[in-house]
């Protein structure tokens, strides 16, 4: 009889095993690349390739953003020299990271994909678009690949020379060398203070909204909101990080930027943010349930002999 039970609890182990996967495997998805009718208002997608790749990854990159006729989309190349160019960067550095970007009328937002998700090791989608709202670029969806595992960071040069390729386009270069501040200050907070990347995320996007709401005009103004933020998101940063962020800010306050124009953007981001915080909490609980009934299982099978 106890063998008949152990049987018994092996197959409803496995049928258990067997849902599990159904459930915890996503159904296949497209990118969302997938080529689209060309936007007369704007032109031809930009599809900006990292110097250092070979003409496989290239192709490579070319079959992750769907670019199957490349006479469809305006390419171009990034390099070193553009790294300096727009974010002071090291001329001999390999540049990998590649992005499509398509412009899309006002109103429409910007939109993040990160094709291959598991190339980008510091830099999240949010963390993007809060840099590129910053640096001016808004109603658009950027797509950004990488064949080898990269932090991101150069990502935003290729970007800024796509729009500096286009039709009456080109970025403010204050605001470009202010986002790459901020893109760096996000990357490194996660890092050096060990926070959370949507966290990190949540607090730029949580600041800029009130800056647009208050408009503060002077700098201590910028470190009331600054302070209330940290306070409200129970965020903890050393008095050096705490300035930078504070800097930082000032900063764009100085560049006059309107982020009235890009406020439900940021609401977007905002959004987004708490759907992957929400996420995380419910893969959490569903990963607990696993062990919880396999600990039961054991349990039980243990009862059985004893």
């Amino acid at each position: 009889m106890k063998a008949k039970y152990v049987v018994h609890f092996v197959a409803v182990a496995s049928l258990f095993i067997f849902a599990l996967v159904i459930v915890a495997v996503p159904a296949f998805a497209s990118t969302g690349n997938q080529e689209e009718a060309i936007n007369e208002k704007y032109g031809l997608p930009i599809v900006v390739y990292g110097e250092a790749l070979t003409e496989k990854q290239k192709e490579e990159v070319r079959d992750l953003l769907d670019v199957t006729d490349p006479t469809k989309v305006k390419e171009i190349i990034v390099t070193g020299k553009d790294l300096v160019n727009y974010i002071d960067g090291d001329e001999h550095s390999n540049m990998y990271s590649s992005a499509k970007i398509t412009r899309k009328d006002p109103g429409e937002g910007l939109v993040i994909n990160q094709v291959t998700p598991e190339n980008i090791t510091e830099v999240t989608d949010e963390m993007y678009a809060n840099a590129l709202l910053t640096a001016g670029v808004e109603d658009a969806v950027v797509d950004v690949v990488s064949p080898v595992k990269v932090t991101g960071h150069s990502a935003l040069v290729g970007i800024y020379k796509a729009y500096d390729e286009g039709d009456g386009t080109a970025l403010n270069k204050d605001r470009t060398e202010v986002a790459n501040q901020e893109l760096n200050l996000a990357t490194n907070l996660v890092k050096k203070d060990g926070l959370d990347q949507d966290k990190v995320s949540e607090l730029l996007t949580e600041i800029k909204k009130d800056i647009a709401e208050q408009n503060p005009a002077t700098k201590e103004e910028i470190e009331k909101i600054i302070d209330e933020k940290l306070k409200t998101l129970e965020i903890q940063l050393s008095p050096e990080d705490r300035q930078l962020l504070v800097d930082l800010f000032n900063k764009m306050r100085d560049l006059n930027i309107n982020f009235d124009n890009v406020k439900s953007q940021l609401e977007t981001i905002s959004g987004d943010i708490q759907k992957r915080i929400e996420e995380a909490v419910g893969d959490k609980g569903f990963l607990e349930s696993v062990s919880n009934f396999f600990k039961e299982l054991i349990n039980s099978i243990k009862n059985l002999f004893s």
